[in-house]
């Protein structure tokens, strides 16, 4: 065994977030003085992992921070139970074939409008909704074609499922969002922007439906061990398909 082998940033914050849960979830069920001490051990040691994986400096060195704001999140019962948070994206075709892309304001990389899976909306209307925060796009909901986790695909540092809709363009302008987006636009295959978050995962699904191919919905496959690092045992994500091989 390699024990020199560098850890892939994204497996550290994958371990660190599932520990971190893990913890948190037995904090908010265990009425055990000695459990709880246990469970706030373990939550040091995810700080340390997350912190060894940081490419910032606004996490401190110790992960105190992080213990913190952790505990703080910790609530009893069933609402403790700690899952990771829905996201909503959408894959906007227009009669081009072209794809509807926003360049984020928070870390300038490009990607289809995406947002959080707001309370008292059901999926769908969130996406409606976003595109049109974003954009400046009307877009109709066609089709769920895709579940990704956010972590595997490197486009999150916290725990998350996307669910993205195929979406047609039935109206609006194009204008970028003052605070979440610097650019906005539509984009062919073969002309699209760099860097774009994860579209060897998502890139052929996507122009796939936009062309009104139907496929299977894309999610991500059951690695074999699950707790191995992506890269050392599966092709690239772009390669991936649905456990069936279709």
């Amino acid at each position: 065994m390699d024990v020199d082998r560098p850890v892939p940033t994204r497996q550290l914050l994958r371990w660190s977030e599932t520990l971190a849960a893990i913890a948190r979830t037995g904090l908010g069920f265990t009425e055990s003085l000695y459990e709880r001490e246990r469970f706030e051990e373990v939550l040091h040691v995810a700080a340390d992992i997350k912190v060894a994986a940081a490419e910032r400096d606004d996490i401190p060195d110790d992960g105190t921070g992080l213990v913190q704001e952790w505990m703080g999140s910790v609530v009893p019962g069933i609402p403790g139970y700690v899952t990771p948070k829905v996201a909503v994206g959408a894959a906007v075709g227009n009669d081009r074939g072209e794809l509807l892309l926003v360049r984020r304001a928070d870390s300038g990389v490009w990607l289809y409008p995406t947002g959080w899976a707001d309370v008292g909306y059901s999926a769908a209307e969130v996406v409606v909704k976003e595109v049109a925060e974003e954009t400046g796009i009307v877009a109709e909901p066609v089709r769920l074609i895709a579940v990704l986790d956010g972590l595997r695909l490197g486009f999150t540092r916290i725990p998350l499922y996307s669910l993205v809709f195929h979406c047609r363009a039935t109206g609006g302008d194009l204008a970028a969002h003052p605070l979440e987006c610097t650019d906005v636009g539509w984009f062919a295959p073969d002309a699209l922007p760099h860097p774009l978050a994860g579209v060897e995962r998502w890139g052929a699904h996507v122009f796939a439906a936009l062309r009104g191919e139907q496929r299977d919905v894309l999610y991500d496959r059951v690695r074999q061990p699950m707790w191995r690092s992506d890269a050392t045992q599966h092709p690239p994500d772009g390669a991936e398909g649905p456990p069936d091989g279709s």
